[in-house]
């Protein structure tokens, strides 16, 4: 492996010691404490998996944590009355819904009955807005994770040319939106790729960054890359394997061992970009408490 492991883990704990010395700054001098909501409907395992990660980090930077668990048969009428209570408590300053949600209840008029001042995960429209122009706003959790994982491995964004492979509305979308600004930690030259593009291996080829974010393994293979590349590999994909007790073991959307030969830097599947989400996530309720300073 001749690239530089680029571990989302490692920044996340360095990143977690900065904020926890900042809600401590927020308790001592304001006597202010960031609140996080966050609300999970019916019982999907990951999902699950994810809101007892959150609450764990919460416990160990100092920010308070309420947890809203509902059976899934709750009805959208339950929820958006639950939302309107959160957005009016003091105590709560990032509100987060667990998704997906059960079938019967529309995922977008929950997110956006969320107040905009609250939504830490950045969907609300308004958010979104906001970082099309280039204002400043709550970035969303995984795309301002890949940015802080270029920027504090010195990787240059300014002028280079970063494709990224999938264009979601958690992903693609938003970090393409970011890493084009004319501001600080941007300024790139931004090509997306996706699943009706002819072909995908052209435009790596030509790429100083490539972020992989399309949910398929082994999508962007050895030769799809230039020697010195920079990788980003957002996928997480279960993949059998009989060697594993569990049966399966995760991979990326990446050729990692192969690639890891060409590469200058890479992310590593786990460890890489995951982490990274829910630490941006603190950033943002921190970020939102941070707006009660008088």
């Amino acid at each position: 492996m001749g690239a530089k492991i680029l571990s989302g883990k490692q920044l996340a704990q360095e990143m977690r010691e900065e904020m926890k010395q900042e809600t401590l700054a927020l308790k001592e001098k304001y006597n202010i404490i960031p609140g996080l909501a966050v609300i999970l409907v019916g019982e999907d395992p990951a999902s699950v998996s994810y809101v007892t990660g959150k609450r764990k980090a919460c416990a160990n930077i100092g920010i308070y944590s309420r947890e809203e668990n509902h059976p899934a048969d709750m009805s959208e009428e339950k929820l958006l009355s639950l939302i309107k209570k959160l957005n009016n408590d003091p105590k709560i300053h990032g509100i987060l819904v667990q998704l997906p949600l059960p079938d019967h209840i529309d995922e977008t008029k929950i997110l956006y009955a969320i107040n905009p001042d609250k939504d830490v995960d950045g969907f609300h429209p308004f958010n979104v807005g906001k970082m099309m122009i280039g204002e400043d706003t709550f970035y969303p959790c995984t795309p301002h994770g890949i940015q802080q994982l270029l920027v504090r491995n010195d990787i240059p964004i300014a002028s280079s040319h970063i494709v990224i492979v999938g264009r979601s509305n958690l992903v693609g979308k938003p970090l393409a939106a970011m890493l084009m600004q004319k501001k600080e930690h941007a300024n790139a030259t931004i090509t997306v790729c996706h699943t009706r593009t002819k072909d995908i291996g052209y435009f790596t080829r030509q790429a100083d960054i490539v972020v992989a974010a399309i949910g398929r393994p082994n999508t962007i293979t050895e030769e799809m890359v230039s020697e010195g590349v920079v990788v980003i590999d957002v996928g997480v994909n279960r993949v059998e394997d009989s060697s594993k007790e569990r049966g399966y073991r995760l991979v990326g959307d990446v050729d990692f061992e192969k690639i890891g030969q060409k590469a200058s830097a890479i992310t590593p599947v786990p460890g890489g970009v995951g982490p990274m989400t829910i630490t941006m996530l603190l950033h943002n309720t921190i970020k939102s408490a941070k707006r009660h300073i008088r």
